[in-house]
């Protein structure tokens, strides 16, 4: 059974494959939502047939990816789905960017590819925490760096995604200084922590910090957690306008991070990994302009570049900051999603 959170239900939806290769999606009460035949179409290649979505549900699509995610969830080397026509199956036209022929029928079928799949906001992401702003130019920034306007920072759960790998949920949400500060400042006087954060400061002067976030436009924290059990904390920032901004060329949707892990009960590289992983993925849903996610970790810290490299983000560089000796690392978008295997 694998999890899945479509944008559309408040709730987790589960996927049974039974023993007649026939796919179940159920939703949190039991009842079922969907159900489809799962075919072996090649070693790349699966697809979906006898399609069951009630054509009445206004969000056929959700439902229909919460099916497409669990055959990429149990069948990683599967790079495309064929499903049936978007004619036959009206939730397709959301999802697919390729048609072709079924094979064995000759008949016209839509292709879901895996690295555009997992580009789509139908599942993972809470819509009711994001905000989408047109580009509209500002006057309020680096005069040398003006970026666009920028949306104000989301509220509550803004990312939801279970980790087959280490059978646990991520989440992400924005951080709350005023209910959040004590587990911040216990985690920044860590000393593991303190030594690349400097932020061993009392509770005062931290929830100040926050203060100083929640008046700027280009960044906030992030409370990481798995099964709602608080692990770490995270920075999100548009590039453009950060300190990194002068020290390369940005563009205006490009995005960065910094994180720690903070509760030492979810140290060790399979969590780390979820973790990074769900923090670039995240950032690439928040907005489709942003094609690439910068950081700037230490260029000693050998451990934070292993995990980037990971990920699939490229070390372009090495820089002075006046603090620190940093790495200029970057991530693609389109490499993102063709190599990183979520």
């Amino acid at each position: 059974m694998t999890w899945h959170y479509p944008a559309s239900i408040d709730t987790p939806v589960a996927v049974l494959l039974d023993g007649g290769n026939r796919l179940m999606l159920s939703g949190n009460a039991g009842e079922l939502l969907a159900a489809a035949q799962l075919r072996h179409d090649g070693p790349d290649d699966a697809g979906l047939s006898d399609v069951k979505i009630d054509p009445a549900r206004p969000d056929g699509a959700h439902l229909l990816a919460a099916l497409i995610d669990a055959i990429f969830i149990r069948l990683p080397d599967v790079n495309r789905i064929l499903l049936p026509a978007a004619k036959a199956l009206p939730p397709v036209a959301a999802l697919a960017t390729r048609r072709a022929q079924a094979p064995g029928t000759g008949q016209e079928a839509a292709i879901v590819e895996r690295a555009v799949f997992r580009q789509l906001p139908l599942l993972w992401r809470e819509q009711r925490s994001h905000t989408a702003y047109p580009c509209l130019r500002s006057s309020i920034g680096p005069e040398d760096r003006l970026p666009p306007l920028r949306p104000p920072r989301p509220s509550g759960v803004m990312y939801r995604r279970w980790v087959p790998e280490i059978g646990l949920t991520v989440t992400l949400r924005p951080i709350d200084r005023r209910t959040d500060l004590s587990l911040f400042h216990g985690w920044m006087n860590q000393g593991r922590v303190a030594h690349f954060w400097e932020l061993a400061k009392s509770e005062a002067e931290l929830d100040n910090y926050l203060a100083e976030q929640e008046a700027d436009p280009h960044l906030f924290g992030v409370i990481a957690s798995f099964d709602g059990d608080p692990v770490g904390y995270f920075e999100f920032y548009w590039a453009k306008e950060d300190r990194l901004g002068p020290y390369y060329e940005p563009e205006d949707f490009d995005r960065g991070w910094h994180g720690l892990v903070g509760n030492s009960r979810h140290l060790g590289r399979p969590k780390t990994r979820a973790l990074f992983a769900a923090v670039t993925h995240y950032l690439f849903l928040d907005d489709p302009r942003t094609l690439r996610i910068v950081g700037e970790p230490r260029a000693s810290h050998q451990k934070m570049l292993s995990y980037t490299a990971e990920m699939a983000y490229v070390k372009v560089k090495e820089f002075d900051f006046p603090h620190k000796r940093a790495a200029l690392v970057c991530c693609d978008r389109d490499r993102f999603f063709r190599e990183v295997r979520l």
